[in-house]
């Protein structure tokens, strides 16, 4: 299959995904926004002001960019997987794989749609931030390409979810024993300086410490790792769990069975 070709089937597949979020929007758009609005008033209003500073930055605007990260990983995981898995489940999946499009057009299709709606949930929480507090971008470039590859590396993973699981209820064992765990112990409401150092070290296998840390510099200027480290590991989980969907989508695993 040619190289327009595939664009076009590239392009069919954003357009599907777009439509189904945009389509169920009080689903997939708007509880993210009242999610976090509770958070920012328990943790940051309530608490907050019991907590005070934290890294020279006020409580609530500390905790801002790790929130708005949370809600950009979760969404464009929980897409991917419930989206691939319907596919699945509806075996039209059946009907893209016997297309002339290749596989890594079927997964890029699907990792667009996480990334829009990632990106879609994340702008409504930073908007639901600056109602709370200050978000003054230092550094746009890292700020953006970060929230892009951290939400890329998500969507991967919701497709690896999607092409293991065998019914509904296994797209939800991930996410509820592995990435909210992953997520409240990846520094979003502290700094890991506050950890003894056991738990600094370990904290540092949890990949997405690496890009709420990276996040939170982009917006902040401030950052408990190194930056260089981050964008390290963040671009390996990108190259890897690719490279694992594609194998696994050549394969067959979890369709052909």
């Amino acid at each position: 299959m040619n190289l327009s070709l595939n664009f076009v089937a590239l392009k069919t597949i954003v357009r599907k995904e777009v439509v189904r979020v945009l389509r169920i929007w009080v689903q997939t758009i708007f509880p993210p926004a009242i999610t976090m609005t509770l958070y920012f008033i328990i943790f940051g209003n309530l608490i907050g002001r019991r907590i005070g500073d934290m890294g020279g930055y006020d409580y609530m605007q500390y905790i801002a960019p790790g929130l708005i990260m949370m809600s950009v990983i979760t969404n464009s995981y929980g897409n991917v997987v419930s989206s691939f898995f319907g596919a699945k489940f509806g075996r039209h999946i059946e009907e893209m794989l016997v297309s002339p499009m290749s596989n890594a057009t079927i997964i890029l299709g699907h990792v667009a749609g996480g990334l829009i709606r990632g990106l879609l949930v994340g702008a409504l929480v930073t908007v639901v931030a600056l109602a709370f507090t200050r978000v003054e971008v230092r550094h746009p470039l890292i700020t953006l390409s970060m929230v892009l590859l951290s939400s890329t590396v998500f969507a991967l993973a919701g497709f690896i979810n999607a092409i293991f699981a065998k019914k509904f209820d296994d797209i939800s064992i991930i996410p509820t024993f592995v990435l909210t765990p992953l997520t409240y112990l990846g520094g979003v409401f502290y700094s890991i300086s506050l950890l003894p150092e056991f738990w600094q070290r370990l904290s540092l296998a949890n990949p997405i410490l690496y890009m709420v840390n990276a996040f939170r510099y982009g917006v902040l200027g401030t950052s408990d790792i190194s930056i260089a480290t981050a964008y390290a590991i963040v671009l390996l989980f990108v190259v890897v769990l690719f490279a694992v969907s594609l194998a696994l989508l050549n394969r067959g695993i979890g369709i052909r069975e």
